[in-house]
């Protein structure tokens, strides 16, 4: 039961191609945001779309596969976990953001 301590699996669709860049120590990280959609009928009947959007971060060998690989519209599936960090805007207010550090992702045959 550890491993289920923090861990995210996601089936959705690339939101953009992935940011990639080669950080000080040579690795590849790449970025993006990967859509989820659920479809359900509200209490009128009518059929409603549901879109959470996530951000997601990818390093090393997989970065390199994700920007060779993936491209906006892309459905895939991944695993990983959940990562909040923090930042100081220009004001010198503290933001909070949560993204998926992906350890593994398997790409899918349909495209939207």
């Amino acid at each position: 039961m550890r491993s289920l301590r923090n861990s995210v699996q996601l089936i959705g669709n690339l939101g953009m191609d992935p940011e990639v860049k080669e950080v000080s120590n040579g690795n590849k990280m790449a970025r993006f945001s990967l859509a989820t959609s659920e479809t359900y009928n509200n209490k009128k009947g009518e059929k409603v779309t549901d879109t959470q959007w996530h951000n997601l971060i990818i390093w090393g060998k997989l970065a390199d596969i994700a920007e060779k690989y993936l491209k906006k519209g892309k459905q895939i599936a991944v695993e990983g976990k959940l990562e909040t960090n923090s930042y100081d805007d220009k004001e010198g207010n503290r933001k909070f953001y949560t993204q998926v550090k992906v350890n593994d992702f398997v790409m899918l045959g349909q495209e939207n």
